[in-house]
């Protein structure tokens, strides 16, 4: 078993809380994992990635080379056609659809998502209008991983589990509204599907 994610996006979005529960899932279960992060402007909005990978035998670099993920998870929509190279040809990209809008001309993106799905895998989910459904409008990243967690090598439990070890700190409640922001992601996914 091995997974190659590409986790994008940009400061404030929860990417290092993503590639975490992730993390924390792989240890659980006595995988391998190397992650690689760079946080860019993070607290302006600058780009944030995170290469992670998971296996069940040992890895010896933490950077996913071109062409080579299994996976790009982005929570913005313009971060995922940034690593549009690091897909391999038989990967998967789960981006959402709500953009982080911080420049004037953000363009409209939906022909060209319409285009790439005819290439390549693609699940597009308003993340940030699914997590204000199931209250917790901060869980947009938790909705992200939950639609990408079907493309992912590591069962949905253990998943939450990971989730649970991340967030218990801030209490039963947090932890309960970050793994229904989860199921609801993976839900849309597995109907997308």
């Amino acid at each position: 078993m091995k997974t190659d994610i590409i986790l994008a996006g940009v400061g404030g979005q929860g990417i290092l809380s993503i590639a975490a529960s992730l993390g924390a899932a792989a240890l659980n279960e006595n995988y391998y994992l190397k992650q690689a992060e760079t946080h860019g402007m993070s607290q302006r909005g600058g780009a944030v990635v995170s290469h992670l990978r998971i296996a069940d035998h040992p890895i010896y670099s933490d950077l996913i080379p071109t062409g080579q993920a299994d996976l790009i998870l982005s929570v913005e929509p313009m971060e995922s056609l940034r690593y549009l190279p690091y897909l391999s040809p038989q990967g998967s990209l789960v981006t959402n659809t709500a953009g982080f809008v911080n420049i004037s001309n953000y363009p409209d993106l939906e022909n060209t998502f319409d285009e790439l799905s005819k290439k390549i895998n693609i699940i597009r989910i308003d993340a940030d209008q699914i997590a204000k459904e199931t209250g917790n409008p901060k869980a947009s990243n938790m909705v992200m991983l939950g639609a990408a967690s079907p493309f992912i090598a590591i069962h949905e439990e253990i998943i939450i589990k990971g989730i649970e070890t991340i967030f218990k700190a801030k209490g039963e409640k947090i932890v309960e509204m970050n793994v229904e922001a989860f199921k609801a992601g993976r839900a849309f996914s597995l109907n997308k599907c």
